[in-house]
């Protein structure tokens, strides 16, 4: 998704008008945007975008008023993120792979990760959590199995995941089958596809 694509979602929100002034608010004065940001839930509703499938009007936004500021991205981004709720939360993550910061702001996933909030383990494991080291990301893999965030929202699962992830989820299958559970189906799917494609001892 990019800016264009989620300006573009946004065109039947609530208050256009409100959207519009914000964002020359915050190109002109970065400052507003610790204003502004809470706001856009209000302003421009929180109803699903029929044209960018699992986004909600309020986060796309709040990504576009994180895109629009002139500079300072990461900082402003970390201060939105530490004093924000949940849902400001979710969406600054969900911005990080539109920002120009490179891996700044993976402090920012290593926090969503250790929440129980399913939604923001979620928007964590993203796109831009090709910045997470491999062992960060396996971890943060059994996480969302632990928590039930479906596998199909980590980007990049197929090409990431590894023999090491696939040792670490059949040691929680087994431990699932000893206390009479089973994992997750997708969880089952991607250890039977990873299991097939690991090489054969002789």
């Amino acid at each position: 998704m990019t800016p264009d694509s989620l300006r573009a979602a946004l065109r039947g929100v609530p208050d256009p008008d409100w959207l519009d002034a914000a964002l020359r608010r915050v190109t002109a004065e970065p400052t507003a945007i610790t204003r502004l940001f809470p706001t856009a839930g209000r302003r421009c509703g929180r109803a699903a975008l029929p044209d960018a499938p699992g986004w909600t009007a309020d986060d796309a936004a709040r990504v576009l008023l994180l895109t629009s500021l002139p500079g300072d991205h990461a900082a402003y981004a970390e201060r939105l993120y530490q004093h924000g709720d949940a849902a400001e939360r979710r969406a600054v993550l969900r911005s990080l792979p539109l920002l120009p910061i490179g891996a700044a702001g993976v402090p920012l996933l290593h926090d969503a990760i250790r929440t129980n909030d399913t939604r923001l383990v979620a928007a964590a494991l993203g796109p831009y959590a090709q910045h997470l080291a491999p062992a960060a990301w396996r971890q943060a893999v059994l996480k969302c199995v632990f928590s039930g965030v479906p596998l199909a929202a980590v980007a990049d699962l197929d090409t990431r995941a590894d023999g090491e992830l696939a040792a670490m989820l059949a040691a929680l299958a087994a431990e699932r089958h000893a206390a009479g559970r089973e994992l997750p189906a997708d969880a089952t799917d991607l250890l039977d596809r990873l299991t097939a494609a690991l090489p054969r001892e002789a």
